[in-house]
């Protein structure tokens, strides 16, 4: 083969498995132009001494460097340059696998979550010892009638995050201890996010110690709550528990997840402490 020697687009495109498109994107922006070009038919030709330009180009390509930076060093090839961009892709590259470690997580928690909700035992009351967890809250009156009424509090939740996906099946609303006492339901008192783990969260934050909540579940949303309250609050009494905290009450399935509504599961969790008897 003699250095001289041209190859139209195609030929180049099956030899190095690079599509003619990205030859061609190649020769706008100057990174890999054809050694001619036919004036009448426009056709672009590559000489075999730039197919290893072209090979370099691939595997840099391959490491998933700029071609910004692949353009630099086609500029200025050097051993130290490319030990340089190939020690600053490694980086990049750890960099990028904690993203996805921590995207994988979030995966999973979601999966477990939704599980969790598609296995609910409905209309049931029970006790349940909830662990430690952060949230993020916004004390504000408010009246949901669906997920649609929470949207502006959620963007003040979130208004100073880089990550509003983290929201995704973790809001609910929250009624104080003191409006759950003379069985004032609405409007609730707050809305709130529970943070995962994982979840970098800017904003201030509240760390709930481990409770004993009565909690149940039951399908439809915010609207279809109050009387799963008196419900609740007639057992925590009969029980001979107190309330101790305020109730968070959790869209588990919704229209963030479906839209069919008879998929929809809202759990309530009123957090209490048994009373001592005298």
């Amino acid at each position: 083969m003699k250095d001289n020697e041209l190859f139209q687009i195609g030929e180049v495109s099956r030899l190095f498995h690079v599509s003619v498109s990205i030859l061609r994107h190649y020769d706008k922006i100057g990174l890999l132009k054809p050694e001619y070009v036919d004036e009448e038919t426009g056709y672009r030709y590559y000489s075999t001494r730039q197919f290893e330009c072209l090979n370099t180009i691939r595997y840099l390509r391959a490491l998933d460097l700029p071609l910004e930076q692949i353009s630099g060093f086609l500029q200025n090839r050097d051993t130290d340059h490319i030990a340089e961009l190939l020690r600053h892709q490694k980086e990049e590259v750890r960099r990028r696998m904690q993203e996805l470690e921590l995207i994988e997580r979030k995966i999973n928690n979601r999966l477990v979550q939704l599980e969790d909700a598609a296995d609910s035992e409905l209309d049931v009351i029970k006790i349940v010892k909830k662990p430690s967890r952060r949230v993020a809250a916004v004390k504000k009156k408010l009246t949901p009638r669906n997920y649609l009424d929470l949207e502006q509090s959620i963007r003040q939740l979130e208004a100073e995050e880089e990550n509003t996906v983290v929201f995704l099946g973790k809001v609910g609303v929250g009624i104080s201890a003191e409006h759950l006492k003379i069985r004032q339901y609405l409007p609730y008192d707050m809305v709130f996010v529970i943070l995962d783990e994982e979840d970098q969260f800017r904003g201030e934050t509240l760390l709930l110690e481990p409770e004993t909540c009565v909690t149940i579940r039951f399908q439809g949303s915010h609207e279809r709550a109050a009387g799963y309250y008196d419900k609740m609050l007639d057992y925590i009494e009969g029980q001979g528990y107190l309330v101790s905290g305020f109730s968070k009450e959790l869209t588990m399935i919704d229209y963030g997840l479906t839209n069919d509504t008879s998929k929809f599961v809202t759990e309530i969790q009123i957090p209490v402490w048994k009373k001592e008897k005298l």
